[in-house]
């Protein structure tokens, strides 16, 4: 795989279409690891310069060839805007020599035009993809529980944590001041929406076997939509004592 043509050439095709921010955005969801600095004169977007250090980066990091192309895939599907960029990255990628990767599936389109939150592309696409969905929404609401579990410093698990956590009078995490009524009823919705995943959609799968709890795509989309806008209410949360 020439992963320097692609970071070249992707950079080029989307130093328009996208933003800092957004590359950054998707790039910190997607990679386990930091972005470096390239040095490459030819490059006078800052755009393409971003799009290309983290993929330079990606091609430093120590993973599987399998690996690598998955998360090049991911990263480039995710900051591409509208299917025909998305189409461009396919052929990018494989001219650069990545076979057999394409948005043409159908699935995979279906979820990249989602804007699901960066965890659940991480945690989830792979399996969507392969259309596991019962898994697929499995690790999205296991992977909220443990961040809810990281960011509240707390031992407690599923719907006993989130009602901890959450509260609007004793909990740590906060998205509003919880002052007004207002804001309490705000609060206490994130806290019940938060412990009703773990108790509808967590618990399940985590104890039903999947040929017995089947999950539909359709299903699984609407499952995958509620823990971004779960997932993005987290990243706004405040952390108290």
């Amino acid at each position: 795989m020439n992963i320097r043509l692609i970071a070249i050439q992707a950079g080029d095709a989307l130093k328009y279409d996208t933003s800092v921010n957004e590359i950054d955005r998707i790039g910190s969801a997607v990679f386990p690891f930091r972005r470096e600095s390239f040095p490459e004169e030819s490059i006078t977007s800052v755009r393409a310069k971003r799009i290309y250090d983290w993929l330079m980066s990606l091609g430093k990091h120590s993973c599987s060839a399998e690996q690598r192309v998955t998360l090049l895939s991911t990263f480039l599907l995710n900051i591409a805007p509208g299917e025909d960029l998305k189409s461009e990255m396919a052929v990018i990628m494989e001219n650069g020599g990545v076979k057999g990767v394409s948005p043409a599936g159908e699935v995979l389109r279906r979820f990249d035009a989602r804007d699901f939150h960066g965890e659940v592309i991480q945690h989830s696409r792979k399996l969507f993809g392969q259309k596991h969905y019962f898994h697929a929404a499995f690790e999205a609401a296991k992977v909220y529980n443990k961040t809810v579990q990281g960011k509240a410093q707390s031992a407690k698990d599923g719907a006993a944590l989130m009602l901890e956590a959450w509260d609007p009078g004793n909990g740590c995490l906060k998205v509003t001041a919880c002052v007004t009524e207002t804001d309490k009823n705000v609060q206490d919705g994130i806290k019940f929406l938060s412990a009703g995943l773990m108790r509808a959609i967590r618990n399940p799968t985590s104890h039903e076997p999947a040929l017995d709890w089947p999950i539909t795509e359709q299903d699984a989309t609407d499952i995958l939509s509620f823990i971004s806008f779960l997932f993005r209410q987290l990243d706004k949360a405040v952390k108290f004592p």
